[in-house]
């Protein structure tokens, strides 16, 4: 099935020019309808006695859609389109982020006391004391979003270049939601050995490291090596900012067809990078069946994955009633599928087959495993990763918060206690009378999401003694 409504994601303005007559503007507005444009505004730019010239604006599908509604008003005898603007690409033209200075340089003694020669003395305080360069520079609020465009959601293998205008918009989450400055490092080589040498050579100026679409396997190697190699937290958002958020829209959902978390059976869909983080957290969660289903077919101990480390383990972990088969045996008395696959992947008669009051996660991104308008009918709760529906698994509801939690402990490592953490803090920003089918996740823009995720992770990272102890700076200690 394809996507069903037009989004601003697609939103063009487009300026026409025609003839100042009854009847034109309606033409027009009949003619994007006709196309399934919806139309957001129409504004005068200009009118002389026999010729008007209106910008409208519109939302459309996809990009064939747009090209559609463009021949379609073109077309339209005495209709001139003077220019046509995209939205999207407007609002990157230059780029989203840049760096600002937080002292300004305006006189000579400015000039000395940031640079030289004032800045020798915190370089040689940082010489004589490592541990002050969390004070001292920007390093304990920045974070490094590294990637090397292998596995660009929706998208693929697009390369380091192309990346970065989504790596831009991770970092400006960073700093609207978290206060955290960010910066993308688009790596142009997909050797592991590279990327993790590149990683531990800038790290250094770098609070903490966001991996970001990178694809799998290597995902795993190279988190797992750079997680050892460096004294900083490294978080793979792809793997485990995606098993967070569904955690916590579990928890919720639970009180909804009030089940018991650890009774559930739970189905996962796209045995992958996402697919597997997932599973770990919710085994550690209390959940015991779980079954693995990707194009292979059921994961499950029968069958030999010596060529795939991560699924020999999945194998070993999962599926306690060793089912064999496919997606269809799989889905027979689930209580909740997550979908972290493709899309249409499963169908109303898989939804038939599950237990009653079922949940579906169907993630896929940008079409989901099976459209709301189709599930609806037969599920208790349903979630996407879309935001055009209520209940959005989104990312960013986790990693601004996990990172302004341990930049904040001043944490060595992200570990699974912190990761459950955020998981209950984002379930509890939904008022336990407010959770509903259609509310068990919050808002995006609920700025106490941040701050609850911030704070329950530093206070896991101190119980769990992986943030590193604080300390007033001591001017008086450092001798320059």
């Amino acid at each position: 099935m394809s996507k069903r409504h037009p989004d601003i994601a697609h939103s063009i303005t487009i300026r026409a020019e025609y003839a100042n007559e009854v009847g034109m503007l309606g033409n027009i507005t009949s003619a994007i309808s006709s196309s399934g444009g919806d139309i957001g505004a129409i504004d005068i730019v200009s009118t002389r006695p026999n010729i008007i010239i209106r910008d409208i604006t519109i939302n459309a599908r996809d990009t064939h859609h747009i090209e559609d509604i463009i021949n379609t008003i073109s077309s339209i005898n005495g209709v001139s389109i003077v220019n046509i603007s995209d939205q999207v690409f407007l609002r990157h033209l230059g780029g989203k982020i840049e760096m600002q200075s937080k002292t300004p340089i305006k006189t000579r003694n400015d000039m000395s006391i940031v640079y030289t020669p004032g800045v020798a003395r915190i370089s040689n305080a940082i010489k004589q004391q490592p541990e002050s360069v969390w004070n001292l520079t920007s390093k304990g609020n920045t974070v490094a979003v590294v990637t090397d465009g292998s596995a660009v959601l929706g998208l693929g293998d697009i390369g380091a270049s192309a990346s970065l205008p989504v790596m831009e918009g991770k970092a400006q989450l960073l700093k609207e939601l978290a206060n955290i400055d960010a910066w993308p490092i688009a790596i142009n080589s997909k050797d592991p050995e590279e990327i993790i040498n590149t990683v531990k050579l800038i790290s250094p100026g770098f609070g903490g490291i966001n991996l970001e679409d990178i694809s799998s396997p290597r995902c795993f190697y190279i988190e797992e090596r750079l997680q050892k190699e460096l004294d900083i937290p490294v978080f793979h958002d792809d793997q485990h900012g995606t098993a967070v958020v569904v955690l916590a829209g579990l928890l919720n959902s639970t009180k909804v067809v009030n089940k018991k978390i650890k009774n559930l059976k739970v189905v996962i869909a796209g045995v992958g990078a996402a697919g597997i983080s997932t599973t770990k957290l919710l085994i550690n969660s209390g959940i015991k069946d779980i079954v693995g289903v990707d194009q292979e077919g059921i994961i499950n101990s029968s069958s030999n994955y010596s060529n795939n480390p991560n699924w020999e383990w999945f194998a070993k972990h999962t599926n306690p009633r060793d089912l064999s088969g496919n997606l269809d045996e799989a889905m027979k008395g689930a209580d909740v599928f997550i979908g972290l696959s493709a899309p249409d992947v499963i169908s109303t008669k898989h939804l038939k087959s599950m237990s009653e009051n079922p949940i579906v996660f169907a993630m896929a991104n940008p079409e989901p495993e099976i459209w709301p308008e189709e599930a609806l009918q037969y599920v208790t709760v349903m979630a996407t990763g879309r935001s055009d529906y209520p209940n959005q698994v989104n990312n960013a509801l986790c990693f601004p918060g996990m990172f302004r939690g341990v930049l904040n402990a001043r944490a060595k490592e992200i570990n699974n206690e912190m990761k459950i953490a955020a998981a209950h803090a984002i379930a509890d920003c939904v008022p336990e009378d407010h959770i509903s089918s259609e509310y068990i996740i919050p808002s995006i823009f609920d700025k106490n999401v941040t701050r609850k995720v911030a704070r329950e992770v530093a206070k896991s990272a101190r119980s769990t003694g992986v943030a590193r102890k604080k300390s007033k700076l001591d001017l008086n200690s450092y001798k320059a």
